[in-house]
């Protein structure tokens, strides 16, 4: 369980999150939709304890740090580092004696190679490998599709289903609302740092009825296309 109570954030003057209420229970998948530079990715920050800020965040067990896989939009690699020192690295933080590495590289990752030269999706699956096989109890994915192929997207949505199956809390962002739809147990919008809504699983073909209509509006016919 985690918990956020009047949560705020600013960077300067400008506040990023306004007074957050929330609640994020296991056994459930959350996703958090809004546009670029609604507040997703510093709320993730901010549950993380990577950024300061104002209000609460209690969570269950606890401290949420060390229980808390966050799979980043862009993962950090150190220079020098192969894929499965990296995993390895990840599972030595939580004290997890792992040695099997290469029979659980499910995306068929080349875990020798220096994992700074990875694409961008093959960053993103080493990531997501190392946090799930840290055995944690929460999981923040920012983006998790992103840039990643077809065959892994349907992994990716299976081992989701398999978290919810296993009881862990999962938070989810993700430009993509087919995705959100086959995993989400709620949905939260985010706008300018605050959440406007929040809708339950049989909501969630009108909400994105109405983010299209809210988003699009008269702006196609602007262009003026012929």
């Amino acid at each position: 369980m985690i918990a956020i109570r009047n949560l705020s954030k600013k960077y300067g003057t400008n506040e990023v999150l306004k007074n957050i209420n929330i609640e994020f229970d296991k056994g459930k998948v959350y996703g958090i939709v809004g546009e670029n530079g609604a507040g997703k990715t510093t709320l993730f920050r901010c549950i993380a304890d990577l950024e300061n800020y104002e209000g609460e965040i209690i969570s269950n067990p606890n401290p949420i740090k060390n229980h808390l896989g966050l799979l980043l939009t862009e993962p950090f690699f150190f220079q020098k580092i192969t894929g499965k020192e990296y995993i390895q690295l990840l599972c030595n933080a939580r004290n997890i004696k792992i040695t099997d590495i290469e029979n659980r590289n499910i995306f068929d990752l080349p875990l020798n190679q220096y994992a700074s030269t990875y694409s961008t999706g093959m960053k993103k699956k080493l990531a997501l490998t190392a946090i799930l096989l840290q055995d944690n109890d929460f999981f923040i994915l920012d983006e998790p599709f992103n840039g990643v192929d077809i065959q892994s997207n349907i992994i990716i949505t299976e081992i989701i289903h398999q978290l919810k199956t296993l009881d862990k809390t999962v938070i989810i962002s993700s430009h993509i609302f087919s995705t959100l739809s086959d995993t989400c147990d709620e949905i939260h919008l985010l706008s300018n740092g605050s959440f406007i809504k929040s809708v339950q699983k049989a909501d969630f073909q009108a909400l994105e009825t109405e983010m299209k209509q809210t988003t699009i509006g008269n702006k196609i016919e602007k262009l003026g296309l012929k």
